[in-house]
């Protein structure tokens, strides 16, 4: 049994529409159809794929949300052992713009030996998002990291 690809990722949140509309605002994900659960939920689709899907978490959750994804952690912020969501983007000019626009606090690193300038950040449930760029776009506008991979001890 071969993995293909990764499919989506839940976050849990006590603010649904919040969470919704910062996934969609700040990085470009695209609410779309959903099945009815009978909880709420939303699902956010990149180039016609659902990644990532929203619901309420918490400690009050409905009984369809317990009985349906049997809830195993009541968190509803941070990542806990999963530590961030990558995504493969373009466009790093205006991606910084659009966090600035949004006044997202980040991070950028660089690593050389894969070619991929970095920026970390933060959605507002605490979960932590990783925009890999291909390299070449930062140079091409002399954008620089905060921290370069090869310039950590060995």
């Amino acid at each position: 049994m071969p993995l293909r690809r990764l499919q989506h990722i839940l976050i849990q949140t006590t603010d649904l529409p919040g969470t919704v509309r910062w996934w969609h605002e700040v990085l470009g994900l695209e609410p779309g159809p959903h099945p009815e659960f009978g909880f709420p939920v939303a699902w956010l689709y990149c180039e016609g794929e659902d990644v990532l899907h929203i619901t309420e978490g918490g400690a009050g959750v409905s009984a369809n949300r317990q009985a349906y994804l049997a809830q195993t952690s009541q968190a509803a912020r941070g990542t806990g052992v999963l530590d961030h969501i990558a995504f493969h983007t373009d466009d790093l000019p205006g991606t910084l713009a659009r966090l600035a626009q949004h006044g997202v606090a980040f991070t950028s690193r660089r690593v050389d030996a894969q070619g991929l300038f970095q920026l970390f950040l933060f959605d507002p449930n605490g979960v932590k998002v990783e925009l890999n760029f291909d390299g070449r776009e930062a140079d091409a506008h002399g954008i620089v990291p905060q921290l370069m991979a090869s310039d950590l001890p060995r």
